[in-house]
Order: structure tokens, then sequence, then C-alpha cells
């Protein structure tokens, strides 16, 4: 049977600039979690929300020869990550729907409590293979007690999780097809100049060019040459007043009434936020 997809979290590529990207967040009102680091070399700070979160992950010094993709990619939104408790029996089933994956992988990174505790969190990820425009993978969490905690989930601009990511392609149908490979085509629905496939309580679109540029204008980051890109995010907020009182003078108003921060201010991922 076919997995239904849930948001577990959204990667923003900060390469070897962690430091700055995580001060970057932090003043757009996101609290971050202490810095772990990952058995496979690379190292990250993450925003807890309701049932899922943002990780801004980088290479430190002694990750480089094991995380040089990551050091190559671009700086910006870099990763889609969908939820699963069951991620040896997502990639039997997703094999036998034909989608192309990669072996699972185990890895693990020290947590700091805030009770001066430490113990390692511990994952298990299916990711698809042939993506070319970032990584897209299942993470299973062993070790869910040391992820999603109360003292992480509260943050200034009172985001509560994730309502949609975008990905702008040249060919929406095409870049849509992974996806109806690994969910079904039911949960693929047409949208104005593009698709969307329904995640949990969010989406995930795909649009052309110019519906993201329709929506985003100038406060999208640079396509680079790239046909397919992953552009944006948006979050659900508490109250709209209380996210613009957090991201202060970051904050644009579009024309739908939400409130977009430019890619060119939050390390390469346009971020919009709504009600």
């Amino acid at each position: 049977m076919l997995p239904l997809p849930t948001w577990d979290h959204l990667v923003v590529n900060a390469q070897d600039r962690l430091d700055e990207a995580a001060e970057t967040y932090r003043k757009l009102g996101f609290q971050l979690t202490p810095r772990g680091y990952h058995s496979m070399g690379s190292a990250n700070n993450l925003a807890i929300f309701g049932t899922d979160y943002l990780e801004i992950v980088g290479v430190p010094p002694h990750g480089r020869a094991q995380q040089q993709a990551l050091l190559e990619s671009p700086i910006g939104l870099n990763g889609l990550v969908f939820g699963t408790d069951v991620s040896l029996d997502i990639f039997a089933a997703a094999q036998a729907a034909g989608a192309a994956l990669l072996a699972p992988q185990e890895f693990s990174r020290p947590v700091e409590l805030a009770d001066g505790r430490r113990e390692d969190a511990s994952f298990r990820v299916v990711s698809l293979d042939g993506i070319d425009y970032g990584r897209v993978y299942f993470c299973h969490h062993f070790t869910r007690h040391l992820v999603w905690r109360n003292e992480w989930r509260r943050h200034a601009n009172g985001v509560l999780g994730v309502a949609r990511a975008m990905i702008v392609s040249d060919a929406p149908d095409a870049a849509m097809r992974p996806y109806r490979t690994l969910f079904g085509d039911d949960l693929v629905s047409a949208i104005p100049h593009g698709l969307r496939l329904a995640v949990g309580l969010g989406n995930l679109d795909i649009v052309t060019p110019a519906e993201a540029a329709a929506q985003f204008g100038a406060a999208l980051p640079g396509a680079l040459g790239r046909a397919t890109y992953m552009a944006a995010i948006t979050f659900r907020v508490a109250a709209m007043d209380r996210a613009k009182a957090a991201l202060g003078d970051a904050a644009l108003r579009s024309e739908r009434g939400t409130w977009v921060v430019p890619a060119s201010r939050a390390f390469g991922a346009t971020l919009e936020f709504v009600a």
C-alpha cells in the first residue's frame, strides 16, 4: 500500500555558514535548538513546531569530506522530508510502485537537554534517487522525544507548523511524477499553472516560474540556471500581528495579505506567514 504523505520537516542549506544562518532565523523570531552534530558529518539547528519542524543544516570544518554534496548545493531550501514510523515498509512499497530509491541509511546526533543530560537522537532515512534539485526523503525518528520537546515549540513569530512548500519548475507535470509514483494520483490536484500534492494538513505546490513570480515577485530566490528548484515555505502562525512584530522590517505585505520575507533575507528561502 502506498504511504500517505505528511510533513516531517523542511531543510534550509547554509553550506559552511551555519552560525550566520542560525542567527538570521533567530532574528526572524524562531527559537532554535542547541547545535547538533550528525554522525555523518553535518550539523544543524532546528525550529520545532507542533508536528513538524524546520532544519537549518550546514557543514562544520570536520565534516567537509563527508558532506561535499551539501557544500556544492545552493544555499536555500534544499530538503523536503516526509514522516514515517515504518520506514522499511515504505521502502518496500515504494520500490514495488516503481520509485527510484537509495538504500535506507541510519545515523544519529547527540542532543543537549535543558537539565544538562545528553542523549543520542537516532534516525533512519529513505531517500529518493534521481532528484537533481535537492534532497527528498522519508525520516523515521527512533527517538521522537528528543526532537519534539515542548520547551522548543514556542516561537516569538507565532509559527505553529508548515502549511506549504513550493517547487518552481519549467515542467510541473514532469516534476510531480516522482510524487505520483510514491503517493498515488488521487492526492494530486491541478492549481493555476501547476500541480498540488496534499501533504497531511498542508501542501506541496509545483508551479511554473511565472506563477511563482506572480505570488512572490522579487522575494523569490534566483533560479541559478536551474529548470526546477525548491523556492518557498509557507508557515501557519497563531496571529498575523504577532508574526509581523517578530519579523520587523524583513517582512513585506503580499497582495494576498500574507507576510513574506524575501529569500535575500532568509538565507536563500522565501518565507511566507499565514494565519
